[in-house]
């Protein structure tokens, strides 16, 4: 392998090793659990072996994460790719109205943004100030537009998309 491959072989590793970690399995049933031995999962976890695509899946499946995160990781997907196909997916969804998919995407977009900075080694675990939003005002917009969206489109429902408590319950599950 030569220098760049092993270097992103060995940060997956370490990335393994700290999801699983972060999940409270031991490396022996994080093995199990993925259907590989032990001393496999273990040089894949030092950067000594560099898995395949179906072992990378088994592996996030085992940890609950994505596979996707992992194949990024691996080098294996192109992560601007993936934003592309996200946005666009919302983008071709006629089942919901343009104010709603303006909204989402600039949710998605912020939640990069804030996960970059996670990955930097900033605060990224918390609304903080994004792309230009203080803290909080981008939850709120985002509320506010799906508020006034569900109004227009159910206004037989009246007050509870105007505000108040649905804003409130939103909020709420946001700041968790």
């Amino acid at each position: 392998m030569n220098d760049s491959v092993s270097a992103r072989v060995r940060e997956l590793g370490e990335f393994i090793r700290e999801q699983r970690r972060q999940a409270q399995l031991s490396l022996r049933k994080l093995a199990e659990q993925a259907g590989v031995s032990n001393p496999y999962l273990s040089q894949i976890e030092r950067g000594l072996r560099k898995p395949s695509a179906e072992i990378l899946q088994a592996i996030a499946k085992a940890l609950r994460i994505s596979a996707e995160t992992l194949y990024v990781r691996a080098g294996l997907l192109d992560p601007e790719a993936e934003a592309t196909d996200v946005v666009a997916a919302i983008l071709q969804d006629r089942s919901i109205t343009e104010g709603q998919k303006k909204t989402l995407i600039e949710i998605y977009h912020s939640f990069r943004i804030v996960a970059g900075r996670a990955a930097e080694g900033g605060e990224g675990d918390r609304w903080g100030p994004v792309g230009g939003f203080e803290e909080g005002e981008l939850k709120r917009e985002a509320v506010a537009d799906l508020s006034d969206d569900l109004s227009a489109e159910h206004p037989q429902q009246g007050p509870q998309w105007t505000g108040g408590r649905a804003e409130d319950k939103f909020l709420r599950s946001a700041e968790r």
